[in-house]
């Protein structure tokens, strides 16, 4: 496939690590494109990219994609100094937000996790998480929606730590009937549900829909807590939802977390709910 049609995605204007990312990975191969006389045209055509492409690349206005830096590392005859900018390139693909996200997650020995809209997004099959990404209103457009679906699969890597973190999910009913992306999105979504909950230190939770008292009716709540003691959450009902360290806010968040679980079926029930689900599906 043409660089004309995987023009590769841009840094947002305020990530500056990223931009800083993506000025020094265009600079260096400008240089190594110079240095063996090469001609941005003869170079484009060799790698099979666009020359307006390339030119973006080198200006650090475009994030290359791994097969750009591979192609050219190979041309360029870099001996792998260029394919080795993959990993700090891979990082830039994410948006910064969720880059922060991701690595909090990352050191985090336990994840409270409460989502009263969707299945959350550690959950999500790449089906439900591109339906969901679709449905965004204003419209994503198509780079936006590959970025952000890249960014949010590579969050699952939380499950793959050894030793993993302690995860406990509470899902609503409704998010687990309504057929996002189609009733096989739904069926696939629902038997990685089950598959996530047999994995060791993974609980989850469903919160039926005929609950008289619901403690978590004022917004998504989590808590992410780490080795050192520390601990960071956040939710829409406390400070706009920034998130925050302090006590007395992650005390708000642990109470209102406690009790939604409390009111939820147990994990056990939850299991049963959600293949029953499954079966009329």
């Amino acid at each position: 496939m043409s660089g004309e049609e995987e023009p590769g995605w841009e840094v947002e204007p305020d990530d500056e690590w990223g931009l800083a990312v993506l000025a020094t990975v265009g600079r260096q191969l400008k240089l190594r494109r110079e240095a063996v006389g090469m001609r941005v045209a003869d170079f484009a055509k060799a790698i099979g990219y666009g020359e307006d492409l390339v030119y973006k690349v080198e200006s650090g206005k475009r994030i290359p994609r791994p097969e750009y830096l591979d192609k050219a590392d190979e041309v360029l005859g870099a001996g792998g100094l260029l394919a080795a900018m993959k990993e700090d390139v891979e990082k830039v693909r994410y948006p910064r937000r969720v880059r922060a996200l991701a690595e909090r997650e990352a050191k985090a020995v336990e994840v409270q996790l409460y989502d009263p809209l969707n299945i959350h997004g550690l959950l999500q099959t790449p089906e439900y998480a591109r339906a969901l990404l679709l449905m965004r209103r204003p419209a994503y457009s198509s780079e936006q929606v590959e970025r952000y679906l890249s960014a949010r699969l590579a969050r699952k890597s939380i499950f793959d730590r050894d030793p993993a973190p302690e995860m406990s999910f509470v899902l609503e009913e409704w998010t687990l009937r309504r057929p996002l992306g189609g009733k096989e999105a739904l069926r696939g979504q629902l038997e990685h549900l089950l598959r996530v909950a047999e994995l060791r230190g993974v609980e989850l939770q469903v919160m039926p829909m005929d609950r008289e008292e619901h403690a978590g009716s004022a917004g998504g709540i989590e808590v992410l807590k780490f080795a050192d003691g520390s601990a960071v959450g956040r939710s829409p009902a406390v400070v706009n939802g920034r998130p925050v360290e302090e006590p007395r806010y992650l005390r708000i968040l642990e109470l209102r977390y406690g009790i939604v679980r409390a009111q939820a079926l147990t994990p056990r029930e939850s299991t049963t709910f959600i293949e029953q689900l499954l079966g009329a599906t």
